[in-house]
This record gives structure tokens, sequence and C-alpha cells, in this order.
């Protein structure tokens, strides 16, 4: 198995983010074509359309991974006004970052490129196949869990 990278993001100063979009998404497996069409509109936004497809597998990747393995086993509370799982797109004017918090407080666990009998682990593989890079952090603060996040450089307006 790969360690994956247990870091926080690269840095970048907060006060540059030009865009900034969340979601809350629920504890059933739908929630993936919720954060598929919520990252449609939110890069149609920014005019990112032509990063949909690399972007919007990743943040399937990064979302299914989130609620097979950080949920309850007896499912969220109903009276926990967090939600389970939350996805966050970030945009610099160089970089994009999707980012997806969830409860689970373990770092996630990627395979080898030519471990593909695994059960499990293969989506971080496309993960890091499809993105300039990724990590994980746990969370600090009154908040539970971790974000496991991927970052895409973006070409500047104009460039090739």
């Amino acid at each position: 198995m790969l360690e994956p990278p247990r870091q926080g993001l690269p840095p970048m100063d907060p006060a540059a983010v030009d865009n900034a979009a969340s979601c809350a998404l629920p504890a059933h497996y739908e929630a993936v074509g919720e954060a598929r069409r919520f990252t449609r509109r939110t890069l149609d936004q920014w005019e990112l359309g032509d990063r949909f497809e690399d972007v919007c597998l990743v943040v399937s990747e990064l979302v299914t991974n989130a609620l097979r393995h950080a949920l309850p086993a007896d499912g969220p509370g109903t009276d926990d006004p967090e939600p389970p799982v939350r996805l966050h797109l970030m945009r610099w004017s160089d970089r994009l970052v999707c980012a997806v918090r969830d409860r689970c407080h373990e770092g996630p666990v990627a395979r080898e490129a030519d471990d593909f009998s695994a059960e499990s682990g293969r989506g971080l593989f496309l993960v890091g196949s499809f993105s300039d890079g990724w990590g994980w952090h746990p969370l600090a603060g009154p908040l539970e869990g971790k974000v496991v996040w991927a970052l895409f450089r973006l070409r500047p307006p104009g460039g090739a």
C-alpha cells in the first residue's frame, strides 16, 4: 500500500481566494450525483467548464470514499446539525482545490498502481492520476474528522 500524504494544503493565502463554494451532502449514495451537479454548476459559473471531466471524476471518488468509510455504522444522528460530508471548491487564480470533509478520524488508504485486485483504494489512485496533487489532514477545534483534498493547476487567462 502507498502511504497517502498527510499534509495540509500547499501554502496559499486564504485572503487571495478568488472564489469559494461548498455544499452539504446527505448520507446516501445519491449524494455523489448531487456533488457532480454542484461541481458542474460551480465550474461553469467560474468559467472553468473545460476542467469539469477531471475535477468531476476526482470529486466523485472523494465523496464516494467519504460516504463509504466515514459514516457511522448506525447512520448519522437525526439531531446532529452538522452534515456527515461536505464538499468545498476553492479557486485561486492559478489553482483549484476540491476538499471533502467527513467525520472519520482515520486517514485514507491508497493502493499501489498494480494492486487492482484489492477491494478498495483504487479511487485514490485515480485521484492522484487526474489531479496535480492530493493529501489529507485531521480537523482541529469543534469539528471532528478529516479533510481529503485534491489540487488542480489552472492555466492563466490567455495562457497556453
